[in-house]
């Protein structure tokens, strides 16, 4: 284990995870995560952040370099549904765009408790929606998102193949897929999680439901269709409680016949890839994300 990725360990668990483990007002939990996202998160050189408005919703255009303009990452944030904006999640965009050479849509949806489900489902096809009647054509589009967005993604692209109008592919990073909490990670990996206390997490889960079933393909996307689905990547950590998130729904996407790339990384915090500029593992997970969404368009 390299020193970088030590320190980010230790202190995702010595800080992140006890927070999280005691924070009580909602309020709370997304100011300290702004607050980490201002102070820690790298700002890759000529970033350029443009303030727009989606289908109604607020929303960031992100890149760096120079870029297509006739492609787009349409990407969900994550944060449980509960916490997380454009703001915590645009370096991390700005870094996957130099990458690729393309840009970055982040749309601010509905957060729950105020906003239960399915809100944050309709606005995240609702902005989908709004960039194809601004001319952007689907096999244009990549659609991805990392835990609670990586899940909403999978579930925007189960209904986008239902209607005919899928993107070009999409990639899930740590994402939370079964809100049944029936993964067996949870449990096994309580301990070596080093950012999110699965005590809470049933909590969490409620505060977005509040009182619909778990088991509902626009909330679990494992029990979902994907009819004609493109391509999708997925990358977690074998440490991590969300692993089995990850796995089974590589399985469940591959059982429909679906392209899948999973990457399943060693030692490594939830969504590690926010800490870009910093931990090297990180870099590689974002390049490789970069390369997967090149090939899409070469093929």
């Amino acid at each position: 284990m390299t020193i970088r990725k030590w320190l980010i360990n230790v202190g995702s668990r010595l800080v992140a995870k006890r927070h999280l483990a005691r924070v009580q007002e909602i309020p709370d939990a997304r100011r300290s995560f702004h607050r980490m996202a201002r102070l820690g998160f790298r700002t890759p050189p000529l970033s350029l952040f443009l303030e727009d408005t989606l289908a109604e919703r607020p929303a960031l255009w992100v890149s760096s370099g120079v870029k297509s303009r006739e492609k787009v990452i349409y990407y969900i944030h994550g944060g449980g549904y509960v916490a997380g904006s454009p703001e915590t999640h645009k370096n991390m965009l700005a870094a996957l765009s130099r990458l690729c050479g393309i840009q970055a849509c982040l749309i601010d949806y509905h957060l729950a408790p105020e906003h239960a489900f399915p809100a944050a489902i309709d606005d995240a096809l609702a902005g989908y929606l709004a960039l194809l009647e601004r001319g952007y054509a689907p096999e244009n589009i990549i659609i991805g998102g990392d835990s609670a967005g990586g899940g909403a993604v999978l579930v925007l692209l189960s209904e986008l193949c239902k209607r005919g109008i899928a993107p070009r592919a999409a990639f899930a990073l740590s994402p939370w897929t079964d809100l049944t909490l029936s993964g067996e990670s949870l449990r096994s990996n309580a301990k070596s999680e080093a950012m999110l206390p699965v005590e809470r997490i049933d909590e969490l889960r409620d505060m977005y439901l509040q009182g619909a079933d778990p088991a509902d393909p626009r909330a679990s996307p494992l029990f979902a269709d994907f009819p004609d689905c493109p391509p999708v990547l997925m990358q977690a950590s074998d440490s991590e409680i969300l692993r089995d998130d990850t796995c089974r729904m590589a399985a469940v996407l591959e059982e429909q016949g679906v392209e899948v790339e999973t990457y399943i990384w060693s030692d490594l915090p939830h969504v590690w890839q926010i800490f870009h500029g910093w931990l090297p593992d990180a870099d590689l997970a974002l390049l490789q994300v970069a390369q997967f969404i090149k090939a899409r368009f070469r093929t």
